[in-house]
């Protein structure tokens, strides 16, 4: 599934290696003796600080892009939009259900979908989902639809562009592979390896194949929208809100970086 939340870090769950603290653990009362840390390890706790305040700072900056995204104004009105989204689904031969959803029209698909489809009515999210075959987005921001269906697109244009778009249902693991191949790859001299130097830079590598994909969805809705309304529309409005809704991705890739490298901090701690 392609959408708006579908990358969506939650920073607090424990899902995620930029963790808060257990606060549900007992502490007790120890003496504590001062042990001088070794240059390696007074480093590793830098880093893990660093890491910290910066998965703070990106779990902030995504709010913002999200809520910029979500107020921000339509570049024309609903018929329009769908005369756009009409023209793509027929010039590119797609076979697929495109549908504005509010609260009123929710009941009309089956309860294993009603759940995701919630957040659309709410105005909060637009997916496009390829096994139902079904291009969503809220009656309240209709023109989100033509992202959507530039996902479509890329469903249906080659193995490459598929690759692309299903490449992030793997990241969530990269942390826990790093973690693996870290070990598989301890020198013995306990230096920092390959992986554990560039962690950061591997994790959001891995991300970059969603974010080129999503930026192709809007960079094909834009168009659609020119050659449909012509020049006559504005049509900075949508690349605004487009833009905004590409930067949640770039974030969530470098949040991804930055779990990685925390994963591998703290696997050398156990």
């Amino acid at each position: 599934m392609n959408g708006l939340s579908s990358v969506k870090a939650d920073y607090n769950r424990n899902s995620n290696y930029y963790l808060m603290p257990n606060n549900n653990v007992p502490v007790r009362a120890v003496k504590i003796q001062e042990v001088p840390q070794s240059p390696d390890a007074a480093r590793t706790a830098a880093t893990a600080g660093i890491l910290q305040a910066f998965a703070l700072f990106l779990h902030k900056a995504s709010e913002y892009c999200g809520n910029e995204l979500m107020k921000g104004q339509e570049f024309t009105d609903e018929t329009s939009v769908k005369k756009v989204a009409e023209n793509m689904v027929k010039k590119n031969k797609l076979n697929v259900k495109v549908d504005f959803i509010d609260k009123s029209n929710i009941k009309n698909y089956s309860k294993e979908i009603q759940e995701a489809l919630g957040p659309v009515a709410r105005g909060e999210n637009a997916f496009y989902t390829d096994s139902y075959k079904l291009a969503v987005a809220p009656k309240s921001k209709p023109s989100l639809i033509l992202h959507e269906l530039g996902h479509a697109i890329n469903a249906h244009k080659g193995k490459f562009l598929k690759f692309l778009q299903k490449s992030r249902m793997y990241v969530s693991a990269v942390p826990t592979a790093l973690i693996v191949l870290n070990g598989l790859l301890k020198r013995k001299d306990d230096k920092p390896n390959f992986v554990e130097r560039n962690a950061g830079i591997i994790g959001f590598a891995s991300f970059l194949p969603t974010i080129a994909e999503e930026g192709l969805a809007s960079i094909r809705g834009v168009k659609a929208a020119r050659e449909t309304l012509g020049k006559a529309v504005n049509l900075n409005p949508l690349r605004r809100n487009y833009l905004f809704a590409w930067m949640t991705y770039v974030i969530a890739g470098l949040g991804l970086g930055v779990a990685a490298k925390q994963a591998v901090i703290e696997s050398k701690k156990q």
